[in-house]
């Protein structure tokens, strides 16, 4: 019934949310003369507030027209690559008439972006899209709204997830031969059991796995999110949190954890953050401060656009993940497309490179959880893991904002080139634009080698992380990334 509440409440709200963006733009419309009123400014700022706590927000637009490739402005065309029952493959074509760039373009790495499943639409990973455009061919899985899912399509499981990425694996590799991929906050465990099972079946694995922010291990450091999950039981979840979808979707039935209550436990982990921002909007409108009320705009649009997730998918995860630790204790079974079960064995993987990554102030997966991955794959040869820390970010940091673009993305662009197949550009900025293909391979054998020197240092050294130094010098420094501090690291051997 709360599902139904819920939506009967928001449907007789939306009229009057209306009305409040009327009388915003009607008190600030320099045409009318009320407008020129003293308390005019503060009665359209009050309107323009109560229209944005009272909207409903659909899933926003990725809205990535152009990105710059070594100065030169590229067309993204985004279309669908793949459509299944919960998820799209989405694709952001590049074009351009520059000679140059369109053979820079064709030589690029294939980056797989896999998108969490945990509240937000994939929209959320814009900035880190827009970002990787630069130097690679791109993917992202797009979640699609359980409500909007028809019954008829069946149930969505944990396993059903995994087969999804496995898929997609394999159809870049059909097209270009290997890829790599990148996976942040919820589905670096569910990567991490689709690349562990390609490889035990002796399936050829992505070059590189890049895992941000996320519960490979929920027993370290546990945050808030960990500690519900691990003080309510199993049946506290299903009987609390699981409703069926009214009948005005198109998934009218389906059992989900329904957005609105996932954007509720949003909003309580930092409720007194998210009112002063709200009331630094009000002033912001105020004093007409129109750059700060748009950045508020945006960041909210994105932040209250959320997505019902299957039931059967969440509580799978929860049990999983976050209480019974059925990957790091080496337990978890996965059921295929074919109904064949299979253990997931991570020391099974040996020819993909592992980079993980983690903000030194995240409060949703906490310091260790994603680090974890590096002492499970055992069999990924030392050379070939990095391990990055950075400091001062929080969760969104790492993959979003300026931390992610002159802190964390300078080194995950130079570990997937180091490991990719295929000579670029920008594997070498010193290479001349005719150089031969003889030249260009020997520079992509010498960025091989690079780590592995680093690795000797490494082996050296106790240190348990490596830790990525903020710049501070310059922000030239912060843009290539030169005062970053990161080495190659031996992981824990398990017996």
């Amino acid at each position: 019934m709360l599902y139904q509440i819920f939506e009967t409440q928001r449907s007789i709200m939306e009229p009057f949310s209306d009305l409040a963006q009327a009388a915003a733009k009607l008190y600030s419309n320099p045409l009318n003369p009320m407008s020129q009123t003293p308390l005019a400014q503060r009665t359209s700022a009050g309107y323009a507030l109560m229209h944005r706590l009272g909207k409903d927000y659909e899933k926003p637009e990725f809205g990535i027209k152009t990105v710059k490739v070594n100065k030169t402005d590229v067309a993204i065309h985004e279309r669908i690559e793949i459509d299944k029952p919960f998820c799209e493959l989405r694709r952001f074509k590049r074009f351009s008439d520059d000679p140059a760039t369109l053979t820079q373009l064709k030589t690029q790495p294939v980056v797989l972006i896999v998108a969490p499943l945990s509240g937000h639409y994939a929209t959320l990973l814009r900035d880190t899209v827009r970002t990787m455009l630069q130097d690679h061919k791109v993917y992202i899985t797009d979640w699609k709204n359980a409500r909007l899912v028809p019954l008829s399509e069946g149930e969505f499981h944990l396993d059903d997830y995994i087969n999804y990425v496995q898929e997609f694996i394999r159809h870049l590799q059909s097209i270009y031969g290997n890829c790599h991929v990148v996976s942040v906050c919820q589905p670096t465990v569910p990567v991490l059991a689709a690349v562990s099972l390609m490889a035990s079946r002796g399936e050829k694995t992505p070059l590189t796995m890049t895992m941000m922010g996320g519960p490979i291990d929920a027993r370290k450091s546990p945050t808030s999110v960990n500690n519900l999950a691990t003080n309510k039981s199993f049946e506290w979840f299903e009987n609390n949190v699981i409703y069926r979808v009214p009948a005005n979707f198109p998934g009218a039935g389906r059992r989900v954890y329904p957005g609105f209550l996932q954007y509720t436990g949003f909003v309580a982990m930092n409720p007194d953050r998210h009112a002063t921002s709200h009331y630094d909007y009000f002033k912001d409108l105020i004093k007409g401060d129109d750059a700060s009320a748009e950045a508020h705009r945006k960041f909210y649009d994105e932040y209250n656009a959320v997505l019902d997730m299957d039931a059967d998918y969440y509580l799978e995860t929860i049990a999983t993940v976050f209480q019974d630790f059925k990957l790091v204790n080496g337990t978890w079974d996965v059921k295929g497309v074919d109904g064949k079960v299979e253990r997931v064995r991570p020391q099974d993987i040996k020819g993909t490179a592992l980079m993980t990554v983690e903000g030194e102030l995240d409060d949703i997966s906490g310091s260790g959880q994603t680090r974890a991955a590096q002492d499970m794959c055992t069999g990924v040869a030392s050379h070939d893991r990095l391990h990055l820390e950075v400091p001062g970010a929080g969760h969104y940091g790492i993959f979003s904002g300026s931390r992610w673009r002159s802190v964390v993305y300078p080194q995950v662009v130079k570990f997937i080139l180091s490991h990719a197949k295929t000579a670029t550009k920008t594997a070498s900025a010193a290479a001349p634009k005719a150089a031969p293909a003889a030249v260009k391979l020997a520079v992509v054998k010498s960025a091989e080698k690079a780590p592995a020197k680093a690795a000797v240092k490494a082996v050296a050294k106790p240190a348990a992380k490596v830790v990525a130094k903020a710049p501070r010098k310059s922000a030239a420094a912060s843009k290539t990334g030169a005062a970053v501090k990161t080495s190659w690291v031996q992981p824990k051997q398990k017996a």
